[in-house]
């Protein structure tokens, strides 16, 4: 008898559980913003319905990464100085929280159990007592592997076999974050092999962010929700314009994909390594934080200059990549070089870039009608780079942009 009461109550719960789904999804789906922005908002539908299972990247992931500046001249010094850095520049109280090692942190050979080694030479305390000290900071320290037999330096070991084992070693560390790779992967398919590790993850005992870095090569944005937080949707970023502008169209054709739990990176920022003008690296900056990309720092953050400091700490920008939504901005009109990229935002309101790709300075205009809204609306516009408030606009905006700069905007209909 207790067998079949049992029975019955599982299938209750079963039954109550799948009601709670129906109807968040019904709330969710039938929120006003959806309506008020067709337009921007509906791309939803492609979203899997699963997450990762780890309830981390609700919104994108900030913080640093050595790659873009230091390659694989990194040692434990460094990531200290970097960690003070986060805090002592108020980057850290902005929201940027994790300091990651890339490639070359560790031995090539494993030890005689098989477990990864941190490089002697340039990590003699190891990675726990890193873990430690970058914690101390109220900072979060992440990691790399790769998905293969050695990382993409061939300097030390990839993961491919190892998961559990390293999934293991690295929660025993104190790691919060793993940027998962691509090289020497024996040609087996990424599907395969990113949700092992992912599954090795949730399994270590610790919450780690999972960054998939599969370089777009299978499409990551149609299956990778349910694997990990977020997923490269591009080959390596260079500290160029055409790099720069390239990551973001190619990033672009996958908006649909994003939101809350997985987001699409387009690879790491180049602001302040010096292969851009200040107006190329503000578009940069103003580009990924409208499509909602990890914002990971990728210069030195000891030494960078007031310019580069004030385009990473703008809390206006930063606040439309973290808005609570979730939806990725696109790019919505093109005329030849100037372009309107905008996205749906809480509270109805609406994110936008007027963005001069071309080579002398323009006038761009974005119409209500671009983005979902009827033309009627009165909306308070504000620029986040200027730090000014135009009241009451209605049926369009227009801005004088030099060439290679842009405008943003949060629009607020009243």
């Amino acid at each position: 008898m207790a067998g079949i009461i049992t029975l019955h109550s599982s299938k209750l719960c079963g039954l109550l559980h799948l009601l709670l789904i129906i109807v968040a999804l019904i709330c969710f789906n039938g929120t006003p913003t959806s309506a008020r922005h067709p337009k921007l908002n509906h791309h939803h539908h492609h979203v899997p319905k699963k997450f990762s299972e780890n309830g981390l990247g609700l919104t994108p992931q900030m913080g640093w990464n050595s790659w873009n500046h230091f390659q694989c001249n990194i040692e434990e010094k460094l990531i200290r100085e970097t960690a003070d850095a986060m805090v002592s520049t108020g980057l850290s109280a902005l929201g940027y929280e994790y300091i990651n090692l890339d490639d070359c942190w560790a031995e090539l050979n494993r030890d005689s159990q098989g477990n990864f080694v941190a490089k002697a030479s340039t990590f003699p305390s190891g990675i726990k007592a890193l873990a430690d000290y970058v914690h101390g900071k109220g900072l979060k320290l992440g990691i790399y592997s790769s998905a293969g037999t050695q990382t993409c330096s061939n300097q030390m070991p990839g993961s491919l076999g190892y998961e559990e084992q390293d999934a293991k070693t690295f929660a025993s560390w104190g790691i919060d974050y793993l940027k998962y790779d691509n090289c020497n992967n024996n040609n087996i398919s990424p599907k395969e092999r990113y949700p092992v590790m992912g599954k090795a993850l949730l399994n270590s005992g610790r919450s780690i962010f999972y960054s998939l870095c599969e370089w777009g090569q299978e499409d990551p944005a149609t299956w990778a929700k349910s694997v990990g937080n977020s997923w490269r949707t591009t080959g390596d970023i260079i500290d160029n314009w055409d790099s720069m502008t390239s990551r973001a169209d190619i990033n672009d054709q996958w908006a649909s994909y994003a939101g809350p739990g997985g987001w699409n990176d387009p690879d790491m920022l180049e602001v302040g390594n010096g292969g851009m003008t200040t107006e190329e690296y503000r578009s940069h900056f103003s580009i990924w934080a409208l499509v909602k990309a990890p914002l990971i720092i990728g210069c030195d953050i000891r030494s960078m200059d007031k310019t580069t400091l004030a385009l990473l700490s703008n809390k206006e920008v930063i606040a439309v990549n973290q808005d609570k939504l979730g939806i990725q901005g696109k790019k919505i009109k093109k005329d030849g070089d100037l372009e309107v990229w905008g996205g749906a935002l809480s509270e109805n309101r609406v994110a936008l870039v007027l963005w001069n790709r071309g080579s002398s300075q323009a006038t761009i205009t974005a119409y209500w009608s671009d983005l979902g809204l009827n033309s009627t609306t009165v909306a308070d516009a504000r620029d986040l780079w200027a730090h000014s408030t135009q009241a009451s606009v209605q049926g369009q905006i227009s801005a004088t942009v030099a060439s290679h700069d842009c405008k943003m905007y949060v629009l607020s209909p009243k």
